[in-house]
């Protein structure tokens, strides 16, 4: 049976090279009074013999991990894969760790999760939360304690944090006023669940396009859901079976628009021809379908920068933040094929 090496540390390499222990400390944390070729002969020496810092032992010191934990509803969709990457871009040059979670927009995951990275004593949090949640007691558990926390895009209004989020409202305002501009009469809507302020907003430009453009609002004409690629599905039947036909949809996000454009190419109908299509996020695939998708973009990366900027200057102040603000990020409104004849 092999015999586990033991852990080399200071007290070995010291040992080796007939210095003093706290000697090797100050060279392998840079200390300008150990000479230059000190320093670099005891670092050689430390590799050599398969030295590794005790992370823990200087966290318990500084009573920081480096480590931000982030939480996102899906790692694949694009909006949020683009967050993590401007969150991590941030962190990486500050010298942080990312711990990256998904909920998979269920509570019991989201709460799991938010527990184990307390537990794991994270600096911070950065997250956009479940579709699903709707208690805040396990993020509580991060703001009662000071550790900070800054929420993007699925935010808690609940608790006072620095928030990042697009112009919802106007966004959907344009995307419906879009469709009204193409001539279209009735234009329906498939919604998130409207638990969600961005859902809510959405839902809310959508009905002001309408009322300003004089045409009538109809609940019949708006389904909520999940917006998953069945719930579009499902929102296309609903909406084709409804007393007044659409002749446009927005979409809340891009999957149940690709979605309801299949349904209805499968079914005889020609999109935009016979039902315009609008969604939001500005998938990868929105560009390459056939007809390609009019969306909205969101800045993804750079609500992730600004997330990771917020967020390390909190760690790094340590006194409590005085006033948290609220960033609103522009859209753009993209226009393709499925909205335009």
């Amino acid at each position: 049976m092999m015999t586990q090496k033991p852990e080399t540390t200071i007290h070995d390499i010291a040992k080796a090279l007939n210095i003093s222990a706290s000697t090797v400390s100050r060279a392998l944390n840079d200390n300008p009074l150990i000479r230059e070729a000190t320093r670099k002969k005891i670092k050689q020496t430390a590799e050599e013999m398969g030295y590794r810092p005790n992370v823990m032992a200087a966290n318990f010191r500084t009573k920081r991990t480096n480590t931000i934990g982030v939480i996102v509803p899906l790692i694949n969709r694009h909006f949020f894969s683009s967050v993590i990457s401007g969150i991590e871009h941030v962190a990486y040059q500050q010298g942080f760790t990312v711990t990256i979670s998904q909920s998979n927009d269920k509570f019991e995951k989201e709460d799991k999760i938010a527990h184990t990275l307390f537990a794991n004593r994270v600096d911070g949090l950065i997250l956009s939360i479940a579709m699903e949640t709707q208690t805040y007691d396990h993020l509580k558990l991060f703001s009662d304690r000071n550790i900070p926390l800054v929420f993007f895009d699925r935010i808690v209004d609940e608790i006072e944090a620095h928030k990042i989020v697009v112009d919802d409202f106007g966004a959907a305002y344009r995307a419906t006023q879009h469709l009204i501009d193409q001539g279209r009469k009735h234009v329906a809507m498939i919604g998130g669940p409207l638990n969600l302020s961005i859902y809510k907003n959405r839902q809310d430009g959508y009905c002001k396009a309408l009322k300003d453009a004089g045409l009538d609002f109809d609940n019949s004409g708006v389904v909520n859901n999940s917006l998953t690629r069945e719930d579009g599905v499902k929102a296309i039947r609903k909406l084709m079976k409804a007393p007044s036909k659409p002749d446009a949809i927005f979409c809340a996000n891009d999957t149940t628009a690709l979605s309801a454009i299949l349904y209805l190419q499968e079914n005889g109908y020609r999109v935009p021809q016979d039902i315009a299509i609008v969604g939001f996020s500005n998938e990868p695939f929105s560009e390459v379908v056939t007809p390609a998708i009019s969306t909205i973009k969101q800045p993804g990366f750079e609500i992730g920068k600004k997330a990771a900027e917020l967020i390390i200057s909190q760690i790094l102040k340590k006194e409590k933040t005085a006033k948290f603000e609220t960033i609103t990020m522009p859209t753009e409104l993209i226009i393709r094929k499925s909205s335009v004849v």
